[in-house]
């Protein structure tokens, strides 16, 4: 249940970048209101699950190869982490030809910080038990 939950988190983080930045989106034809939800919802389901699991396998690495920037930026490093992430997970989406982008690394950086606050306002509101 918690990874379902964490999935639905990720998903919502994911779709408000999309939603608030230029530089991510889903590509495909233009749509509008729940078409439009359908047809980006399997895509965006997959998107927040490869992005789970490279935040879980790839992103404690680069924070023990990148600890003395972590600590000599007093953590703003791990923005670009974040970012560095988000740009892995458009990679390897557009390797799976799923059709989500992402336009450079300061949009990169905007989305992570959106995803993150998605993710922990909807993470305050959901009990974990």
């Amino acid at each position: 249940m918690r990874i379902i939950l964490r999935l639905l988190t990720t998903a919502l983080g994911v779709a408000a970048a999309a939603w608030l930045l230029d530089g991510i989106r889903f590509t495909g034809g233009p749509r509008q209101g729940w078409e439009e939800v359908e047809k980006n919802l399997v895509p965006l389901l997959i998107v927040a699950a490869i992005l789970g699991i490279v935040t879980s396998f790839v992103k404690p690495v680069l924070k023990l190869l990148s600890f003395p920037l972590i600590i000599l930026t007093l953590g703003l490093f791990l923005l670009v982490i974040n970012a560095l992430m988000l740009m892995l997970t458009s990679s390897l989406a557009d390797a799976l030809d799923i059709g989500f982008k992402v336009n450079g690394f300061w949009t990169a950086v905007g989305g992570s910080i959106v995803i993150t606050l998605v993710t922990w306002f909807v993470d305050s509101f959901v009990d974990d038990k």
